[in-house]
């Protein structure tokens, strides 16, 4: 029986929160975003996915088409 509690306590004395990622660091230019629950560096001119616009949005850049293909651009 004590055996049993013994390990009980053990148990339950290692924390089970979340894991602490590492920020990625963006180079100079750049905005560190989290979008989609990924880490990512904006900056005017790259690809973005549309369906992400209000993400994209908090960070002061917007998705909108600009080529001819049809591909979404940061603005």
């Amino acid at each position: 029986m004590a055996l049993l509690a013994a390990t009980g306590a053990t148990a339950s004395a290692t924390p089970a929160g979340p894991q602490v990622l590492p920020a990625k660091t963006c180079s100079s230019g750049y905005t560190h975003a989290v979008i989609n629950h990924q880490q990512k560096c904006l900056r005017r001119g790259e690809f973005c996915a549309h369906r992400y616009r209000k993400q994209y949005r908090r960070y002061g850049y917007d998705c909108v088409k600009r080529d001819r293909r049809g591909n979404y651009h940061l603005t």
